[in-house]
């Protein structure tokens, strides 16, 4: 099952950017309205960026390895539905499709990305996830962000996190520093 809601989470609250919504990508008639849509799908294309890296530096700064694998999800995803924004156009389809689906279409050089994320969001709720695939995740989606960003046609800003990445703490376990006597 892919997920086709939407990219909101807690931290922007009134986030309502739905993943199979395409009535902001364009339809606009006209000159004025062609500039109109592209202004607008560019800015939108930048703030998703934009909250893109904020999720992958918040992964970088958890503690929690859910967590960390969540917000290195949502980077991934925030960084897909960019290039959809900027590049997409009306189809003539109708209802939700899972973004995944939809990023081979507008960036058909990204299409064993969309794949493997595609993969990812099918990971059922309540599985383990163990550091590495924590971690993997994350540098996975920080790699796709730079080469959305490369396809924009935007600078690729030099990931800092190995300054913030943060040691992951598995659920009950007590890191070994903290249980030797001194």
């Amino acid at each position: 099952m892919t997920d086709t809601t939407h990219l909101g989470d807690t931290t922007h609250p009134g986030d309502t950017t739905h993943l199979g919504d395409t009535t902001h990508l364009g339809g606009a008639t006209g000159a004025t309205g062609m500039a109109d849509s592209a202004t607008s799908s560019a800015a939108a294309s930048l703030e998703l960026l934009d909250r893109s890296r904020h999720s992958l530096l918040e992964a970088c700064q958890s503690r929690e390895v859910t967590q960390r694998y969540l917000q290195a999800q949502l980077g991934a995803l925030r960084a897909a539905a960019a290039l959809v924004a900027a590049r997409a156009t009306p189809d003539g389809h109708r209802g939700p499709r899972s973004l995944w689906e939809l990023l081979p279409a507008v960036a058909p050089e990204l299409a064993e990305w969309a794949g493997f994320f595609e993969l990812v969001s099918t990971r059922r709720a309540g599985h383990p996830v163990s550091v590495r695939e924590a971690d993997d995740l994350l540098r996975q989606s920080e790699v796709f962000l730079d080469l959305v960003c490369r396809s924009l046609g935007l600078p690729v800003q030099p990931a800092a996190h190995g300054e913030v990445l943060v040691p992951t703490a598995l659920a009950g376990s007590v890191p070994s520093a903290m249980t030797r006597s001194p």
